[in-house]
């Protein structure tokens, strides 16, 4: 019986048309794993690096707030009061050797030392000048005040001193000699150039505006000074006359008042009128 299946003998030719099977054991290339096993170990290496960085913020931000609640925590005056104290403290231990005023004086040069003498004095003697003593030492100490508020104009004050001299010396008023070491000196001839007790020159003098307005600046001042002191004492504009010598003594004749205002008012006006038998 005839098999339909073709026998091939062996060593005969393959026929043609067909290929030869591939073998079913092929091993992988090792170039399809490399890739995806360097991309995880980059995303870990990574991942580490920002876990050392969020745990290293982490430390920092705990240190700073620790910081931070300590310095909330202390007290800048009870430092300040300790230091005070801790130099009072060490000034006092020094003082003990009996060299101590030669020792300080070494690190100052005489003219600093005189310097500091002067300005203690200074000190003293302004803190003993404070009080109230009688009208003149109070007007005397607003002058001064207003010494040192002072502010010239010294440029234009030059300016009008030269341009007197020019006018003086073409009038003829003026005579400019010349000495022999080169210096100019001025001579009044008729003797109105320069001012004396008689002179009444300055009354044609005109301030400008600016001038004015320092005045009057300086006038309301010294007003609300004025009128502050008075209220800082309890005295206001409309206060009757002062009938105490002191806060204590007031408080008892505003009692008084209270009264017997109601039975004293018709002996008091007499009084004012001066028409009381």
């Amino acid at each position: 019986m005839a098999s339909d299946q073709e026998v091939v003998e062996p060593g005969a030719a393959e026929p043609e048309g067909k290929e030869p099977k591939e073998s079913e054991s092929e091993e992988p290339t090792p170039t399809e794993e490399e890739p995806a096993t360097t991309g995880i170990g980059d995303r870990a290496a990574r991942f580490k690096a920002l876990q050392a960085r969020a745990k290293k913020s982490a430390e920092k931000n705990l240190k700073e707030a620790t910081l931070e609640s300590q310095r909330l925590a202390t007290d800048p005056n009870l430092l300040a009061s300790l230091s005070r104290k801790q130099a009072i403290a060490s000034h006092k231990l020094m003082k003990d050797d009996p060299d101590f005023e030669r020792k300080r004086a070494w690190d100052w040069t005489v003219e600093e030392s005189e310097k500091w003498d002067r300005r203690m004095d200074k000190k003293a003697r302004h803190r003993e000048d404070v009080a109230f003593q009688d009208y003149t030492q109070d007007s005397r100490k607003v002058y001064k005040r207003q010494l040192r508020e002072l502010q010239p104009d010294l440029e234009r004050y030059e300016k009008e001193k030269i341009a007197a001299v020019q006018r003086a010396a073409m009038s003829g008023g003026l005579e400019i000699i010349e000495t022999d070491d080169g210096e100019l000196v001025a001579v009044d001839k008729d003797g109105t150039f320069y001012t004396t007790a008689d002179t009444t020159d300055f009354v044609e003098n005109k301030p400008d505006r600016a001038a004015v307005d320092r005045l009057v600046s300086d006038l309301r001042k010294a007003e609300e000074s004025r009128l502050r002191k008075r209220r800082d004492r309890g005295k206001g504009d409309d206060d009757p006359d002062v009938t105490y010598i002191n806060d204590k003594n007031k408080q008892f004749n505003q009692k008084l008042a209270r009264f017997y205002n109601k039975y004293t008012s018709e002996i008091r006006d007499s009084f004012e009128r001066g028409t009381m038998i």
